[in-house]
């Protein structure tokens, strides 16, 4: 199924970490994580909070100090300057100015990063707030403060998309929504990783990356992850992978997480 398992899988990959060695303070996050991240897909980053989601999409986007490895995205290292306008990121808050309306927003930030104005509209619709242009991002619910924060990070159409925790205390409703956008990016050909500690969210990816305490434990779909298991349900799924992953390293089972 993943482009990113044939013969030509390194071309085909939209992230390449290899070795990755990243310590915050004296707890050692990554001891040598390897991954591969296809193109045009939705991978999810899923596993329990503290377990290394975040810091290594701070990796992917550069922005994470990293202590030995190397992260490769688009070809190039990450964080370099070829990757600007080539890689967004958007964090677990939403990062928009409350007082100004969402239309004034997403112009400033056109500007910023030098994105056509005509990107504007275009993302105000693909996120779905057109009726709410004018309005203040302050007047808006938390799931619409989301999506202009989403549409600021979907300006300068980027070939890779990077959203930690997107949908994290969203109702299904808004969640699904949200999906339908992600689904629609993926589409059109960007990469998206989209991380969660919300399980059933792993139904919705392309390519799943399980982790736990600093480590992949699975690499796989969803439904390789439901198969593997013999269940139908993600949360026995994973904790299943957690049961056989403890097995397998009797020394890392009162671990606590890392980060």
């Amino acid at each position: 199924m993943n482009k990113a398992m044939d013969a030509g899988g390194a071309r085909s990959s939209a992230v390449s970490v290899r070795g990755l060695h990243v310590r915050r303070g004296t707890t050692t996050v990554f001891d040598g994580l390897d991954v591969e991240i296809p193109r045009g897909q939705v991978t999810g980053l899923l596993g329990p909070s503290g377990c290394g989601k975040t810091t290594l999409m701070r990796s992917i986007v550069g922005v994470q100090k990293v202590a030995s490895g190397t992260v490769t995205v688009l070809g190039d290292p990450a964080g370099s300057p070829s990757l600007r306008h080539r890689v967004a990121y958007d964090t677990q808050d939403a990062s928009v100015y409350g007082d100004l309306t969402i239309e004034q927003n997403l112009r400033y930030f056109a500007r910023l990063i030098g994105a056509p104005a005509s990107d504007v509209g275009r993302v105000i619709e693909q996120v779905g707030l057109g009726p709410q242009a004018r309005q203040t991002v302050d007047s808006l619910s938390g799931g619409q403060e989301y999506r202009v924060s989403l549409g600021v990070a979907m300006l300068g159409t980027p070939e890779v998309l990077v959203l930690d925790e997107p949908t994290v205390g969203l109702d299904p409703v808004l969640r699904a929504e949200l999906w339908a956008i992600f689904r629609a990016l993926a589409a059109g050909g960007t990469t998206m990783i989209v991380s969660s500690h919300v399980m059933d969210e792993a139904v919705r990816c392309d390519r799943l990356l399980l982790m736990r305490a600093g480590r992949i434990i699975s690499d796989t779909t969803p439904e390789g992850l439901l198969s593997s298991t013999g269940t139908d349900d993600p949360d026995a799924a994973f904790l299943a992978l957690v049961e056989r992953d403890e097995a397998a390293h009797p020394k890392l089972r009162r671990e606590g997480d890392r980060s």
